[in-house]
Order: C-alpha cells, then sequence, then structure tokens
C-alpha cells in the first residue's frame, strides 16, 4: 500500500513496523497509536495505521477492518469506510451494534451540511445537550409557561394536585410515586402502624382547587384540550385505541398548538397499524418542525410499517443528527444500515480474496431510497439517463485502493450512503464527489424515481393548504394578561386575606399556614369540605404550596408585600416581653427546674406555637387563683396576656457578701442532711420527678436568677403554693435563704419518728 505525501502520510517508522508485522501479526505499539489517534480526533492517521497494519498481514483481520472503517467513516472518506466494513462483511457477519461510529458519522454530517445546525454540544441554537427523553418532548411552541409545567411531563398542569412536598403535577404524574423535583415518595411517612392503611378517600390525590380554578380561567382552551389529551393518553394504556383517538381529535379541534398532539396521533395511529394516516401527520410536523426530532420519529416509525426500510433509514438518521445521544435511534439505524448494506455473503470462505462481484443479489436497494434523499441532485445531475429496474454505480479508484481486501466493483451500496452523506440540497452528487481525490461518479436513475420529487427532505416538501402548521402556534410567554390576574383568586377562606405561606390540605383546599394550624388545634378536618385530615395532622410538617407562593410573587408583588408588612407588625407585637406577654395558668415553676407540661387546648396550642415562632420561646406561668406580680392582664385569641416587669435579686458586697456565702453553705450543707434523712422510697419518687439536686455554686451571685440548687429545694420541699410563691417573690437573695433554712427547721422537726 504505498502512501502520498500529505500531513496524514504515515511516517516511515510506520511503515517498517507493518512490514515488521507481516510474519507474526500486527504491531502492538503502531496499534496503540492509531487508538491514541482516533481518541485524539485524527482519524485520518489512525485509518493510515490500520490500513498499514493490515496491508502487511497475509491475511485480513476483521478487528482491524472494523477499527480502519470506523476511523474512514469519522475521517470522512465514506467510500473507503464502506469497503473496509465490507471486508470484515465478508470475513464474518456484521453486527448492527458493529456500525456505530458509521450511522454517528452519516448523522453528522447531515447534521453539518443539510440541516446546519452548529456542533454538537457547541451551548448554540440547535446544538445544545439533550436525552432520549428530551427529544421527544414538545417543540418549543407547545410548552406552557415554565411556572404552569408539570415538572414529570413538562405539559401544561392538568388536574393539578399538590404533594405532601409541596410540588404540583398533574394527577396522572403524580399517582405512580415520588415527586418529579425533590424525588420525595408522594405520602408522607407513615407515623404509626395504625395509619399504615390511609381511608379509601385518601388513596388518590386531589385536584388543587384554587390552582385548578386558575389553569381554567388562564389557560381556558389550552386547558380543556389538555385534559381531553389525558384521557387519551389513560384510553390508550388501557388499549382502548379508536376511543383514545378520538378525544385526541377532539384536543387537536380547540388546542392553540397542535404539533405535540399531531405527534402524539402519529404514534396512536402507528399502533393501530393505520400508517398512511400516522405518515400524513408525520409529514406536515417534518415540514413544519424540521429541527423536532419527535417529527422524524414517529415518521420513521410509520415508514417502518410501510416497509419503506430507505426511507425509514433516512428519518432514523435525521433523529440522530438532531441529537447524537439518542441511542434507541442511533441503533435502528445500525439494525437497518446492517441488513441493507452488508447482508450475508454466500461462499465466503471460497472468494476469500476475491473481490466482492456478487453484492447486488443480497443487497435490498431500492431506487426510492436515494430518490428520497437525493431528488434535487437528480434533477441538477446532467449525467441523469436511460431507465432501467436497478440504480447502478461506478467508483474509479486510486492503486492504493485497488487491494483485493477493500475493493468492490459494484458499489451501489457505496454510492446510496455517499448520496445520502454528501447532498447538501444545492449541488449533484457527481460535483461534490469530484473534489474528493480518485473518485468519478456515473449515474443512472430510472425514471420512476420521478414519482417521489415530493418525499424529500422535510425543508423540501411542498406545502399544500392546510396541511401547514403555523410557524407561531402559541403564544409561550410567562405572563398572563393583566385583566385576568385579581388577587381575590389567592384569598384565604379563613382570614380572607392573600395567602401568607400556603398550604394544601390532601383534599386540595388551600389556606395560610397559621390559619389552618389554629383551625385543626380545635377540630382535625378541613375547614371547607370537612374530610377528616388526621394523617395530614399526625405529620406535622406542612409544606408550603410551591406554585401558589411563585405565582403570588411573580403576579402579585405588592399585595404581598403589604400582606408580609402586616404578618411582621403581628409577630413583633407578639414578641414583646413587657407588654401582652403570654401567661400559661396552671402551676407553679421555678427557675431553672424543669416543669413538664401537658398542652391540649387550642388556645394554649395556639400560644405556644406564637412563642416558638416569634422566636423568643418564653411565656409566663402563674397560679389559677393569683396573678401576683402582674402589672395588668388580658386575653389574646383566647388565652391570658399580661404587663409584666422582670425581679431581680439585689447583689451584695464586702462584709454584707461574706455574711452572705457563710449562709449560702450553710442552708445547702442542711438542705443535703435533709435530703439524705429521707426514706429511700421518698427520695426515689423525687428524683424521678425533678431529677437529681445540683451542686453547690463556688460563687452564689453569679446566677441572675440565684443558685439552681435552692430552686431546686424550693420544688421538692413540701410548702403550699401561696408559701412557695412568696419566697419566689423576693428579690433578696439573703432573704431566699433565711426562709429556706427555717422551712428547713420546720421539716425535720416535725418529720414522724
Amino acid at each position: 500500500m504505498e502512501l502520498g505525501p500529505g500531513p496524514c502520510a504515515l511516517p516511515p517508522a510506520a511503515g517498517a513496523a507493518a512490514r515488521a508485522a507481516a510474519a507474526g501479526g500486527p504491531c502492538a505499539e503502531m496499534l496503540q497509536v492509531a487508538e491514541e489517534a482516533f481518541r485524539g480526533g485524527n482519524f485520518e492517521l489512525a485509518a493510515e495505521i490500520y490500513g498499514s497494519e493490515l496491508a502487511g498481514l497475509p491475511q485480513p483481520e476483521r478487528g482491524l477492518c472494523l477499527r480502519r472503517a470506523d476511523a474512514l467513516a469519522r475521517a470522512g472518506r465514506m467510500a473507503e469506510a464502506l469497503d473496509a466494513y465490507g471486508a470484515a462483511a465478508r470475513l464474518a457477519r456484521l453486527r448492527p451494534e458493529e456500525l456505530r461510529e458509521l450511522a454517528e458519522s452519516v448523522a453528522l454530517s447531515i447534521r453539518d451540511k443539510e440541516l446546519r445546525l452548529p456542533p454538537w454540544g457547541s451551548g448554540a441554537a440547535g446544538g445544545g445537550g439533550g436525552t432520549e427523553g428530551e427529544s421527544l418532548g414538545d417543540p418549543a411552541c407547545c410548552r406552557p409557561p415554565e411556572l404552569f409545567a408539570c415538572p414529570l411531563c413538562r405539559r401544561l398542569l392538568c388536574e393539578p394536585v399538590t404533594l405532601h412536598c409541596g410540588h404540583t403535577h398533574c394527577r396522572r404524574c403524580a399517582e405512580p410515586g415520588d415527586c418529579g423535583r425533590c424525588h420525595r415518595p408522594r405520602r408522607p411517612a407513615e407515623p404509626s402502624p395504625a395509619a399504615a392503611a390511609p381511608p379509601p378517600a385518601a388513596g388518590r390525590p386531589r385536584v388543587n382547587v384554587v390552582l385548578g380554578n386558575l389553569l381554567h380561567k388562564w389557560f381556558g382552551a389550552e386547558s380543556r384540550a389538555r385534559r381531553l389529551r389525558a384521557e387519551g393518553d389513560a384510553l390508550r394504556e388501557r388499549q382502548e385505541l379508536p376511543a383514545a383517538l378520538e378525544k385526541y381529535n377532539q384536543a387537536l379541534e380547540m388546542a392553540p398548538c397542535k404539533c405535540s398532539l399531531i405527534a402524539q396521533r402519529a404514534e396512536l395511529c402507528t399502533l393501530m397499524k393505520n400508517y398512511q394516516q400516522a405518515l400524513h401527520d408525520a409529514d406536515i410536523l417534518c415540514r413544519s418542525k424540521p429541527h423536532w426530532p419527535a417529527g422524524h420519529y414517529v415518521k420513521a416509525k410509520a415508514l417502518s410499517g410501510l416497509e419503506r426500510t430507505e426511507e425509514a433509514l433516512k428519518e432514523f438518521l435525521y433523529c440522530v443528527a438532531l441529537n447524537p445521544e439518542w441511542s434507541s435511534m442511533k441503533k435502528e439505524a445500525q439494525k437497518i444500515m446492517c441488513e441493507m448494506f452488508f447482508p450475508a455473503f454466500e461462499n465466503v470462505h471460497d472468494s476469500l480474496t476475491a473481490p466482492f462481484s456478487s453484492r447486488t443479489s443480497h443487497t435490498r436497494l431500492k431506487p426510492a431510497f436515494l430518490s428520497s434523499i437525493n431528488t434535487q441532485s437528480a434533477v441538477e445531475d446532467n449525467s441523469v439517463a436511460g431507465s432501467s429496474k436497478d440504480t447502478m454505480f461506478r467508483l474509479t479508484k486510486t492503486p492504493s485502493q485497488e487491494s483485493d481486501v477493500f475493493r468492490n466493483t459494484d458499489s451501489s451500496v457505496t454510492h446510496h450512503v455517499l448520496d445520502l452523506y454528501f447532498d447538501d440540497n444545492k449541488k449533484s452528487l457527481g460535483t461534490i464527489l469530484s473534489g474528493l481525490p480518485g473518485v468519478g461518479l456515473k449515474r443512472k436513475l430510472s425514471s420512476d424515481t420521478r414519482d417521489l420529487q415530493s418525499l424529500d427532505v422535510p425543508s423540501k416538501i411542498l406545502k399544500k393548504d392546510g396541511d401547514v402548521l403555523p410557524e407561531n402556534t402559541n403564544d409561550t410567554s410567562s405572563e398572563i394578561p393583566t385583566t385576568l390576574v385579581d388577587a381575590s383568586d389567592f384569598e384565604c377562606s379563613l382570614c380572607m386575606r392573600l395567602f401568607y405561606e400556603p398550604v394544601t390540605t390532601p383534599c386540595g383546599h388551600t389556606f395560610c399556614l397559621k390559619c389552618l394550624e389554629r383551625c385543626l388545634d380545635h377540630n382535625p378536618l378541613c375547614p371547607l369540605c370537612k374530610e377528616k385530615l388526621s394523617e395530614f395532622l399526625a405529620s406535622r410538617t406542612y409544606k408550603k404550596t410551591v406554585l401558589t407562593e411563585e405565582l403570588i410573587v411573580h403576579y402579585l408583588p405588592e399585595e404581598l408585600s403589604e400582606r408580609k408588612k402586616v404578618y411582621e407588625e403581628e409577630m413583633k407585637e407578639l414578641s414583646n416581653l413587657n407588654k401582652d406577654v403570654p401567661i400559661f395558668v396552671c402551676t407553679m415553676a421555678f427557675p431553672t427546674i424543669p416543669c413538664p407540661l401537658h398542652v391540649f387546648e387550642p388556645r394554649y396550642r395556639l400560644m405556644i406555637r406564637r412563642c416558638m415562632e416569634t422566636g423568643t420561646k418564653q411565656f409566663g406561668m402563674c397560679l389559677a387563683d393569683e396573678l401576683k406580680g402582674v402589672l395588668s392582664h388580658g386575653q389574646r385569641d383566647g388565652y391570658n396576656t399580661a404587663n409584666i416587669e422582670y425581679l431581680e435579686d439585689k447583689k451584695v458586697e464586702g462584709p454584707e457578701y461574706e455574711e452572705l456565702v457563710r449562709l449560702h453553705d450553710s442552708v445547702y450543707d442542711q438542705a443535703v442532711a435533709w435530703f439524705t434523712s429521707l426514706k429511700d422510697n421518698m427520695k426515689a419518687q423525687i428524683l424521678n420527678h425533678f431529677g437529681s439536686m445540683p451542686g453547690k455554686e463556688p460563687e452564689p451571685q453569679s446566677n441572675p436568677s440565684g443558685p439552681a440548687w435552692y430552686w431546686w429545694l424550693l420544688a421538692v420541699l413540701p410548702l403550699e403554693n401561696r408559701a412557695q410563691l412568696a419566697i419566689l417573690a423576693m428579690t433578696s437573695l439573703k432573704d431566699r435563704l433565711i426562709a429556706i433554712r427555717r422551712v428547713l427547721i420546720f421539716v425535720t422537726r416535725k418529720r414522724p419518728r
């Protein structure tokens, strides 16, 4: 194999390595260089190295033939690539997965030369990434505003359902399982085995009433069409195909944008084996949206059903060209290429080194394939002449290409692919190929292919009245007309104000979070429909309805700002720890000593929740029969409040402080002696309820409230509440210690012997 000069010519060392490897096989070092060149995008060099290694072998090696073919395909040398694939096919029948590089190369060339899109992954229009699912998504004209798109199906919300996590989906999308945005389970975690079986009414998610009304008001026609489409989808899943088709037809009559619906109807017609109708719909889509992959997908399926294999291959390649990551379409193209271009060869072993002289008897190629792909070239090519049933091509090769291993004297397959690969809709195939070194082209075209001119690529199909979709069939603006936006649509039915932190119940009703919590304090039923919300109440993790809040922020910013201002003023008033302080009228409590409470009354649940929300986490406690130390008192929403002042111990210094320390130590020792003298059962009861007695502090005045040990002692001593209150109200640590010492002396003397 003689290599000409040029940037991709094989170095002399490579040729020597190839010759040296002739006796024992290919050179491993050179193969590694070829692989690195291939991975680095230097396909010309990789192809030359593989070809050099093959030329030095006594018999062709199938793996090297395939790698050379892949490199040639990537380098754009399609004629040589097909010969190399053919050489591999002679050694053993090709498998579809072995034509991956060929399919990708042809598709990327279509993307560049025919669709004229930027390179894949460039980030420019039409060149960004995308998954297989995204390729079947709706075109831009059919997509709803982002706020109103379901996170799963990406279509306009249909029967919107708000899940436990606060995100909203179409009801059909929400039924299978996890949320499409946060991926949390649709239902909250079960709080107990008793709640494991929800009531039948809670089995299916309920429509969010507020959002459902908004969709009907803001997207009237789209919403009705979307609902009909969803009904058709459900019928299709139940295999009621004629009924589903009727629903799709009804939806098409009212949908502002019809592209996505036509694609879905085409898919349904394919399932019903009505391939002609499916092809008609697909043709409309491909003419109107030539860069929408789903249109080519449904057309490919329809053509496959009609057994128009060559045309189906073209559409599968368009799918790959528009999204090279669409693996299932790539596999379909590879499968057809394998069956059409490289069928099983007869008598392979008898003619291993002979030219491929009998390939046409095994290829199922039709003139329509060429016509459907390159009709424009056929019209412009002056070499078209005669009529015959078979379209034949002849390819003149350079001497370097005439190895028995690679030569194909009957190259009809090659030129079908070359035609597909190089057609730019402006030049004839002969004109383009004439620029390739060593390639000459003569072509004959059957006259019956002229009748297929209308099945050319989408950009060249003649448009018929009524069969072409408008370019912009829907206004996808995210802005809703101001005349449709009304604050009353976002009004809480409990406080009659704009929603603040909206929460949606499982029954589909929406309330302000604070309003709903207050209602559930009194009764575990929905305030509107009276449905039981025990499970919802048990979870205690109310999540805000994200979409409702986003809509308020977007469309009612001024009203929301005013509503937030009112709320903050209420919180500021509630967080005042001197005026209208919450008071829990129940029992005596002492500083630093735990006081277990059982809060069951709704008014006190509200009181404690507000203490937590304001961040103060503080409230007062007092006895039921006295409000001593309170300046004035009143009520708020059913619970007691009071204006208060704080008591603080007076600190002493000098000799008075020394006397206080001695008194403190003496009373502490006396308290320890008293507790130690108690019976074991009594000590156990005290320890279980109040815990252990705190230790003595080295500095009695370090704590503003006084030593913790004597508050513990005051709580456990057998005193009436009024006596405890009198000691609690003292502002002198010395007076409080003296009072406790008197009580200890008294209880010690009165202890039964």
